[in-house]
C-alpha cells in the first residue's frame, strides 16, 4: 500500500536552469552580509576578498570530505571556521546570526517546475503522505524561505529534510531512514522520486524505497549499467499512472 512520497527539491521540484547570477556573484553577495553582520557588531575586519577565499575553500574541503564519507557539510559550521580563517575569536562568532546574515533566499529566475503542483494535490487528496529530502548544506529553516516564496511550503507541512539537519547526505542510508521515521512509513510503503542517479536513485534503493528518476537531459550509460532506476519520467505528470501499476488501491 502506499503511504508517502518523497521527493528530491533542487531540480527535481524547483527549477534552477533559468537562473542567470553566476554562483560566485551569489556567493559574494551572500557573504557580504555575513561580512557586514561581523564588522558591525562583533569585530573590525577589513578584507572582504579574504574572507571570500576563506569561505570557498572551506565550502569546497567541506564538500570534497562529504562526498567522500556522505557525512553533510553544514554552511554554518563552514561560516564559522570561514571567519577563524581569517581572524575571528570562535567564542565571538554567533553561528545563527551568522546564517541569518547570509540571508539565503530564491535566486532570480529560480521557479517551481509547472507539472509540480497538480500532481502534489492529488498526492495529497488521496492520502499520499509527501515530504522534501534534500542534499542541502543549509538548515531547513533557510530552504523553507524559498519553499514559502515559490508556494510549495503548505504543500510539505510536517516532512522537509535537509542534510544538514540529517548529518547525511544521500546516497547514505540514514537520510532516507530519517524520512521514513518522519512519515512513519516502511521502506516497501514509499516512493522517492529525484532527479540525482547516485544520490536519488542508488540512495533510496539502498535504503529499500522504490526510486523514480526524472530525466531532463541525457544522462551516462550509468543508467545502463549499475544504477537502474526502478521507472523514470520526464514529466511529474507520468508519475500517477506508474503509482496506479505499483499500488492499484492508492487512489
Amino acid at each position: 500500500m502506499l503511504k508517502a512520497v518523497l521527493f528530491d527539491l533542487d531540480d527535481t521540484l524547483i527549477d534552477w536552469s533559468g537562473v542567470t547570477d553566476s554562483w560566485e556573484a551569489r556567493d559574494q553577495q551572500l557573504i557580504q552580509g555575513v561580512f557586514d553582520y561581523i564588522n558591525e557588531e562583533v569585530s573590525p575586519l577589513s578584507d572582504f576578498n579574504a574572507l571570500m577565499t576563506a569561505f570557498r575553500n572551506c565550502t569546497r574541503n567541506a564538500w570534497d570530505n562529504g562526498r567522500s564519507n556522505l557525512r553533510a557539510p553544514h554552511l554554518g559550521r563552514v561560516l564559522v571556521e570561514s571567519l577563524t580563517t581569517v581572524g575571528i575569536p570562535p567564542e565571538q562568532i554567533d553561528e545563527r546570526r551568522c546564517l541569518e546574515a547570509y540571508n539565503w533566499g530564491v535566486a532570480p529566475g529560480l521557479v517551481t517546475f509547472p507539472d509540480v503542483p497538480a500532481v502534489l494535490e492529488l498526492l495529497i487528496e488521496k492520502g499520499v503522505q509527501i515530504g522534501i529530502v534534500t542534499n542541502a548544506h543549509q538548515p531547513m529553516w533557510m530552504r523553507d524561505r524559498e519553499l514559502e516564496q515559490l508556494g510549495l511550503l503548505d504543500y510539505f507541512p510536517t516532512c522537509r529534510i535537509s542534510a544538514a539537519d540529517a548529518r547525511y547526505i544521500k546516497p547514505h542510508p540514514q537520510i532516507f531512514e530519517h524520512a521514513l521515521q518522519c512519515v512513519d512509513v516502511r521502506p516497501d510503503e514509499a516512493v522517492f522520486v529525484g532527479d540525482n542517479p547516485v544520490a536519488d536513485i542508488a540512495g533510496a534503493q539502498g535504503a529499500g524505497i522504490k526510486a523514480v528518476l526524472r530525466v531532463r537531459k541525457a544522462m551516462s550509460s550509468m543508467l545502463t549499467g549499475l544504477i537502474v532506476p526502478d521507472h523514470t519520467v520526464h514529466s511529474l505528470e507520468e508519475l500517477p499512472p506508474k503509482l496506479d501499476e505499483w499500488f492499484p488501491e492508492w487512489r
